[in-house]
């Protein structure tokens, strides 16, 4: 619409919608960023925050006073400055009175204020409070002019729009808040800790962030824990947002019949510990976490967090412990942003300047309360001057006052005789007899040199910014005597993490999965290699009507991607693949990926890196191929992600790793393969279908993809136990989508093609049965021969296998 026109002094008004909605959530959202959800940067508050303690020092209710029940303080804020809803603002009082949510609690409470299995606060009508000694240091020379003041929120009484806050409370007790279209989490840290850094910053302005972490050794958590890594620590303190990892602390307790059992002492911040109990205990239940026999909650009021795990005989506590940091919140993530409100608006702030804004805040607070006390000082000398004036001339007042018929006609004499103001005559009339007395002379003597070397102090420091600045470090200096207490948080080094790969030794393996979803692990130096044409050993001893479907040689600290019939990929580390025994039928998948209904695992890549230079190549039954980033598959999802676009009636039958430059081959069933550039097939997102690989025959399906490699051969197996190498020179190079060439002649001696690779001379074929039986046999025994030809026997076979 036009602009706003108004018809009528009370009719309707036509207003621009979009312009209309833009400044309206503008205003909302700054209402809820200024004034609900982001503390401000000099007191570390949020409104309602403030507002509490400022109810409390108003009500008299001190750390040294009786307590009041919790409904009467929140009757007042609610009542005065806070017009919003009583469970909001007690809420607010539980947490500031928790020793398990607050670094320094504000509030004193007495009663049931919760626990850290995440039970309610008992009913305001039943806990007390009052204000902890930390809180009044932040509401210290409220009274002396030292903050600005504003109406509540009917005009009707004043409070504080910031707090004096003698400590850096933004970053002693942190803060969290969730505004509109952005959010605060701050960690809290340790009182000796940021008075030092803050007094480092006071002498020396220039100095760097990395110079405040020499005292501000990074948050530290009432309920203590362990931070892994450095580096997150200073990525927070110099971009204003890091992703710290936080551990709970445990140790381990010999038990009888030689068997440990694992004592978890400390949890991570904010962390249920019963909601935490029974996570590993549905892990346990579902085979996730394996080795644990019993778990108690030993927890006492001497001992707010003991969990006892006990282990099975032959368990490694290091192994189940790594486990509990992997799927528990024994271990967490604590993403820190650092915005608060300065100068009225949100701003993401460093370490530097989190500690500028507050020593900022003291400058003005301590040079406000100099300017207020120097006032009063010389209000009071100026008295002690007249009085004293008037006590030499003590008969002439006399005089004066008996001889004035009122006390007007005695303050007008008194001012016009003996030259007083009028402040000065009041303080005279005012004055009792017995101050006529010589001692209570000595007295106004004395107290008048003092208030001179008061106000001598007072303006010295007024005239001193560094004196100033001197103070604040003083007062700082006493918060650390008084309140300073140790560190509770240990922080450790990334490279002394306690880590599952350090315990696994980084060798060869032998990943296998049968047709009926049963995957393992097994050492690579379990199957010896036979000569060719063996009958192998017992690989797997599969279920009936099982079989091994896909083999994979790895190392244990590989990643393995699975990618599935549905077209997603799922990602695990390989040590974390159950380890069997040979002749063992392994795990159900279903157990270690969560796999959707009907979802089956197509193929499996093993990597150690996701490298930008790598591409995914990608390959179905009915011909299609595709090739995306392998960067692209970077942050795998717990619960898959999508990998590929299938068509109805397709299946995902290979996936393999290109390098950009590389050529691959494809081949069917029938014996047909073809040879082409990877770079005829551009790359492609994630949920792209692909193009044509090869254009198959009546009946043919794709049974493998491959990569050229020049120095290797191309090995063609079949499912009567036959096969054959050629060389490459053999497959000439065609273009994507044609019909192929004869790679093998299929006939029913040697049955259709089920397996091809590219094979070199220095390695082995792991060859494996319907029925459960492996080969292991040098790749140099298989002969090379010519493309047209139908090839060896591979492994003899059991009649029916």
């Amino acid at each position: 619409m036009d602009d706003p026109q108004l018809q009528g002094a009370a009719g309707p008004r036509n207003v621009n919608i979009e312009h209309e909605l833009s400044s309206a959530y503008i205003d909302y959202s700054m209402s809820v960023i200024v004034g609900r959800a982001l503390p401000d940067a000099r007191d570390g508050l949020k409104p309602v925050h403030r507002r509490v303690l400022y109810a409390m020092h108003e009500l008299g209710n001190t750390h040294n006073a009786a307590y009041k029940k919790s409904a009467r303080v929140v009757g007042d804020v609610i009542g005065k400055y806070h017009p919003h809803g009583d469970s909001a603002v007690y809420d607010t009082i539980v947490r500031m009175a928790q020793d398990f949510s607050m670094r320094y609690t504000l509030v004193d409470g007495q009663g049931n204020f919760g626990s850290r299995d995440g039970d309610a606060a008992a009913a305001m009508r039943y806990t007390e409070v009052r204000m902890a000694r930390m809180a009044e240091e932040l509401l210290a020379d409220l009274e002396k002019d030292t903050v600005e003041f504003g109406p509540n929120y009917d005009e009707s009484l004043q409070q504080p729009l910031v707090l004096p806050s003698k400590v850096p409370n933004l970053l002693l007790n942190g803060s969290t808040g969730i505004a509109v279209g952005m959010a605060t989490n701050i960690p809290p840290h340790n009182l000796r800790e940021l008075v030092d850094g803050v007094t480092a910053y006071i002498d020396d302005p220039a100095i760097t962030i990395a110079g405040l972490m020499e005292h501000i050794k990074g948050p530290d958590f009432p309920t203590q824990g362990m931070i892994c890594g450095m580096t997150p620590i200073q990525q927070m303190y110099t971009t204003g947002r890091g992703q710290l990892r936080v551990r709970g602390r445990a140790h381990t307790e010999e038990m009888a019949a030689n068997r440990e059992r694992i004592v978890i002492t400390e949890l991570p911040y904010t962390v249920n510990k019963s909601r935490l109990i029974e996570n590993i205990a549905e892990l346990v239940q579902n085979k996730v976490v394996e080795g644990i026999s019993d778990l108690r909650d030993e927890s006492n009021k001497n001992e707010p967090v003991r969990i006892i795990v006990e282990l099975k005989k032959g368990a490694i506590p290091d192994v189940v412990l790594n486990n509990l940091y992997k799927h528990t919140q024994m271990q967490m993530t604590f993403g820190a942003i650092l915005l608060a409100i300065e100068d009225g608006r949100p701003k993401l702030m460093n370490l530097k300047e989190l500690i500028a804004c507050f020593v900022r805040h003291r400058f003005e607070v301590v040079t406000r309360r100099c300017r207020f006390e120097l006032a009063k000082a010389e209000a009071r000398a100026h008295i002690l001057e007249g009085l004293l004036k008037a006590l030499d001339h003590i008969d002439e007042v006399v005089r004066i006052i008996r001889t004035s018929p009122n006390r007007d006609a005695a303050h007008t004499a008194l001012v016009s005789q003996l030259g007083l103001t009028d402040v000065q005559t009041r303080a005279i009339l005012d004055m009792r007899l017995y101050q006529l007395t010589g001692l209570e002379r000595e007295k106004l003597e004395a107290e008048y040199r003092d208030l001179q070397a008061e106000i001598a102090r007072l303006k010295d420091l007024l005239a001193h910014d560094e004196k100033i600045y001197g103070v604040i470090k003083d007062e700082l200096q006493a918060l650390k005597q008084t309140y300073g207490d140790e560190r509770r948080t240990e922080i450790t080094f990334a490279q002394d993490d306690v880590n599952i790969e350090d315990l696994i030794a980084d060798e060869p393996c032998v990943v296998t999965l049968s047709h009926k979803g049963y995957i393992k692990r097994v050492p690579l130096d379990t199957y010896r290699e036979q000569r060719r044409g063996g009958k192998g050993i017992t690989g797997a001893a599969v279920k009936e009507e099982d079989f091994v479907e896909t083999l994979f040689l790895a190392a244990t600290h590989d990643t393995m991607l699975f990618f599935t019939s549905f077209g997603r990929v799922y990602a695990e580390r390989a040590f974390d693949i159950p380890e069997a025994s040979r002749t063992s039928p392994g795990k159900a998948i279903v157990n270690l990926l969560q796999l959707q209904e009907g979802e089956k695992v197509a193929a499996m890549v093993c990597i150690r890196e996701y490298r930008d230079d790598q591409h995914v190549f990608f390959a179905t039954e009915r011909g299609v191929v595709k090739k995306t980033c392998l960067a692209d598959y970077r942050n795998v999802r717990v619960s898959g992600i999508n990998a590929i676009n299938i068509e109805e009636g397709d299946r995902l039958i290979q996936v393999r790793l290109t390098g950009g430059s590389d050529e691959v081959m494809l081949a069917t069933a029938n014996g047909m393969t073809i040879r082409f550039p990877e770079s005829q097939v551009r790359s492609m997102g994630r949920t792209a279908t692909g193009v044509r690989g090869i254009d198959l025959s009546e009946g043919d399906t794709v049974c493998s993809l491959d990569i050229v490699d020049p120095i290797a051969t191309f090995l063609l197996a079949t499912a009567n136990g036959y096969g054959k190498r050629t060389a490459f020179d053999e497959f000439r190079i065609q273009r994507r989508g044609g019909k192929g060439i004869i790679g093998i002649q299929t006939s029913e001696r040697n049955g259709k093609v089920v397996s091809a690779h590219a094979v070199r001379e220095e390695e082995s074929l792991m060859m494996v049965t319907a029925n459960g039986m492996m080969v292991r046999s040098p790749v140099r025994d298989v002969r090379i021969i010519g493309r047209n030809t139908q090839g060896v026997r591979l492994i003899n076979l059991e009649e029916g296998d």
